[in-house]
């Protein structure tokens, strides 16, 4: 896990070298154990290092003949890769198999990778600058077009830094991160920066796009004839690989574990594949009636012998580091989970670099409500996700947010290949923007504050072979979801209690909301960001009212971006809690 940045420039141009260091600076975070440049005429390539594997040999750029490579992220199967392409390698680093690859294969070098990562090679001889994401994009990717060529980063704030962009909001992504809480597709919420999307891959040259390819994330085709022992017994050999290979480390590692059957399978496994007891981390609240389930994955840890480690993150908390905390999502996601992972990561820092988790058991195996709901025809009920905004009903915008929903109706579209079942096409739409535009995202900001690496053996191409074409019957029974990952925990690990109603995990931001709404209403309502688009005294009234359901919702939302406005558009450091920071001048 690393930062990367570079800057293609057309022949005859040098890339500036102040330039250069404040991305390096912005990217600091991203990689506390060093630093290393790359410059070759009218290229630059820049990294900071987090030291996970090849500790001693493993500092980039990495050469080979006349290419060059920075990477963030890893590259499980390096092992692999090396043995069964007879590859000759001069580091133990796990991104140097990629460089060889793409020296043998050209654009499609990264069609081989298991592992999460953003890689930037620059090839000397044809003066192209080739950039490739992960399949499910688990690592980010940022592109700009920049006075005299191009610009990557491993974050949009690091171009902006840089001088290279002016933080200019589109409108149209602003409307959905309100609505929804992300946004769409390739563009950012910032005029001019794109995201590399995933299983991207782009040849760069002369300051322009020469050639894209991309790999999918998941197989093509219906669902496959399969009764419950022979795909039980798929997903016990993809997963047993998947977590195997995801503990691939040259420095201690743990994981995240809250009470559902993700994070439970992810604990069982790896407590099968290690010696030594797992090291699991889990958070609570200080609030009577949230969501707390550090009782039940305590009994999980015990069950296995795992060392297990809580924290209660408390409202005094919150407001103290919360402008810090969305400070970090440069790319919003407005997801109230970003305040439980941001202390946690705090809290494995002290013990580990490294955190499995189980990010994306839903999405391969069918477990969110809202698929149940796609599922059935709309004349029993059944409707597409996301069909309502955090805003509908609620009188507080000065305009109604239209279009918001654009870029979902273009990913449906998108993901409804043809054999898909109702439910496949929803997992595939989740895939596609909800997992690395929300959810990934968190899990990297949050992570990379606290210079912890953070790893997903549900998202791995073997796990979604295994998964993805499963017959609906094995995903979705009796109106529960991951049926089939509930039949293999009742099996192997039957202390997960995996048939025990879903709690939910939910972070009491309304209870907090209203219990500070006198004093955080009004410093919400008059942002320059939220005055803009609401109306002071709405704003005000909403905030009393956040102990409610809806508007809660709504309320954590604009106070996100009253604090990402203000960082990002702004420009004011994340310095004091959330009250100072909204009231300085």
């Amino acid at each position: 896990m690393c930062g990367i940045a570079g800057i293609i420039l057309r022949q005859g141009q040098s890339p500036d070298a102040t330039t250069l260091q404040r991305l390096t600076g912005a990217l600091a975070h991203r990689g506390p154990d060093g630093s290393g440049h790359h410059v070759s005429g009218p290229v630059a390539l820049a990294h900071t290092r987090l030291a996970i594997i090849d500790l001693a040999t493993g500092d980039q750029p990495l050469f080979a003949g006349p290419a060059a490579l920075v990477g963030n992220g890893e590259v499980y199967n390096y092992r692999e890769l090396r043995a069964d392409n007879a590859l000759v390698c001069a580091t133990g680093s796990d991104c140097e198999p990629p460089l060889h690859l793409f020296r043998r294969d050209g654009i499609g070098f990264a069609d081989g990778l298991r592992g999460m990562y953003a890689l930037a090679i620059h090839d000397r001889v044809s003066r192209q600058m080739v950039l490739s994401r992960d399949p499910f994009g688990i690592k980010p990717m940022y592109l700009a077009e920049i006075s005299g060529g191009m610009a990557f980063a491993s974050e949009p704030q690091a171009l902006i830094a840089a001088g290279l962009v002016e933080p200019r909001v589109r409108a149209e992504a602003r409307s959905e991160l309100l609505q929804m809480q992300f946004t769409t597709g390739a563009e950012t919420i910032f005029e001019g920066i794109t995201r590399l999307l995933p299983g991207e891959t782009v040849a760069l040259g002369e300051g322009r796009i020469l050639e894209r390819h991309r790999r999918a994330a998941l197989p093509e085709g219906g669902p496959e004839a399969l009764n419950e022992d022979e795909a039980l017994a798929r997903f016990e050999a993809a997963f047993r690989d998947s977590v195997d290979l995801h503990q691939r480390s040259d420095v201690p590692y743990g994981m995240f574990l809250s009470g559902g059957t993700d994070s439970a399978a992810v604990l069982a496994m790896m407590s099968r594949l290690n010696e030594q007891p797992v090291l699991a981390f889990t958070a609570g609240f200080d609030v009577a009636g949230a969501a707390d389930e550090r009782a039940h994955a305590a009994a999980m840890a015990r069950a296995v012998g795992a060392r297990h480690e809580t924290i209660t993150v408390t409202e005094a908390e919150v407001w103290k580091h919360l402008p810090e905390i969305v400070g970090g999502m440069d790319d919003p996601a407005a997801d109230y989970a970003i305040i439980p992972t941001w202390f946690l990561a705090r809290r494995a820092r002290q013990d580990v670099k490294v955190v499995l988790s189980g990010e994306g058991g839903d999405e391969m195996l069918g477990g969110y409500g809202r698929y149940r709901s796609a599922m059935r025809p709309w004349w029993l009920g059944g409707k597409a996700p996301r069909t309502h905004g955090a805003f509908d009903r609620l009188d507080v915008l000065r305009q109604p947010l239209t279009g918001w929903r654009d870029g979902m109706v273009a990913a449906e579209a998108e993901t409804a290949l043809p054999g898909r079942t109702r439910l496949m096409a929803a997992q595939a739409l989740d895939v596609a923007d909800w997992l690395p535009n929300d959810l990934l995202i968190k899990l990297d900001r949050c992570l990379m504050a606290h210079g912890v690496e953070g790893r997903t053996p549900f998202l791995d191409s073997a796990v979604a072979e295994a998964t993805f074409r499963l017959p609906d019957a094995l995903k979705v029974r009796k109106g529960a979801g991951k049926y089939l990952l509930r039949q293999w925990l009742a099996a192997n690990f039957p202390a997960s209690e995996p048939f025990r109603p879903k709690q939910g995990f939910t972070v009491p931001v309304g209870h907090w909301i209203a219990g500070a709404s006198d004093k955080l209403g009004p410093l919400v309502a008059a942002q320059a960001g939220v005055m803009e688009i609401a109306r002071p005294e709405k704003v005000t009234a909403l905030f009393r009212a956040a102990s409610g359901k809806r508007e809660g919702f709504a309320a954590w939302h604009l106070l996100f971006y009253a604090l990402w406005h203000r960082r990002h558009v702004e420009g004011r450091k994340a310095e004091g809690d959330v009250f100072a920071f909204l009231g300085k001048g």
